[in-house]
């Protein structure tokens, strides 16, 4: 049998990582009481649970999705740049960079075309799988 392995403490740096902010809005958000933290070998360290708890915040705010997030069923939705689209007659390969996430997705050339996707292109990557694979770094 497994043991679970508690969870500790973030640095500052890691939680504007996970979070998606800067390190400067993580350590206002200390000041402000938003997050606690505590000291840990001359470094600030935030507890998990409060990482988790303001990420489920930001994810539950009412104005977090006022594009058409609503009317579809996919809801992890990454917002990124295209950096570069294979086509070829029926199929067109599109690579995003979604803050640290590189993903490639397999669409139509139509579809592609329709959607204006080229290097530069400001895009929303969503996506919806019965098969997420999760592991810890």
């Amino acid at each position: 049998m497994r043991h679970a392995v508690p969870v500790s403490g973030y640095r500052i740096a890691e939680v504007a990582a996970v979070l998606g902010v800067s390190d400067d809005t993580v350590r206002r958000w200390i000041e402000a009481g938003r997050l606690t933290s505590d000291t840990e070998s001359g470094r600030a360290v935030v507890p998990g649970v409060d990482v988790a708890r303001l990420a489920q915040e930001l994810a539950d705010h009412p104005d977090r999705e006022t594009t058409r997030a609503a009317a579809v069923s996919a809801r992890n939705r990454l917002a990124g740049i295209v950096t570069k689209v294979i086509r070829d007659k029926v199929m067109a390969q599109v690579e995003m960079i979604c803050g640290p996430y590189r993903l490639v997705s397999l669409m139509s050339s139509e579809a592609a075309d329709e959607l204006g996707l080229e290097p530069g292109v400001r895009a929303i990557a969503s996506v919806k799988s019965t098969n997420v694979v999760v592991e810890r770094p």
